[in-house]
């Protein structure tokens, strides 16, 4: 059973963020919360990629990394931005498009010769 509650984790939505956000929102964590978190994720969900991150930045914390403000502007709501935009402009009209023939309506089906005696 966990020892934890979700209200009591030091990010705020933690089970909604996205892999991306988490590993922007944890540079701003202590070793204390960080590890608090780890075990929140090891008892819940256990993502691998989660957990690496998070035993990554505890490395760099007791190599002498501080905390820092982190990268809190990605929300679970909001999808992630492309680097490069959209390949189609604006301006890009296509031709006339027009689905191939299915038959003649008007046609009646004939069976094959070689299924009747």
């Amino acid at each position: 059973m966990s020892t934890q509650r979700r209200d009591e984790l030091p990010l705020a939505d933690y089970d909604h963020l996205p892999v991306t956000a988490l590993r922007d929102r944890i540079r701003s964590l202590t070793s204390e919360q960080l590890e608090q978190l780890l075990t929140y994720e090891r008892e819940h969900a256990d993502r691998l990629p989660v957990v690496m991150a998070m035993r990554t930045r505890l490395e760099e914390l007791e190599q002498g990394a501080t905390p820092t403000s982190g990268q809190h502007d990605i929300r679970p709501e909001q999808p992630g931005g492309t680097r490069h935009g959209s390949a189609v402009s604006g301006g890009v009209t296509s031709g006339s498009v027009t689905s191939p023939p299915h038959g003649v309506p008007a046609q009646s089906g004939q069976p094959k010769g070689d299924r009747y005696p």
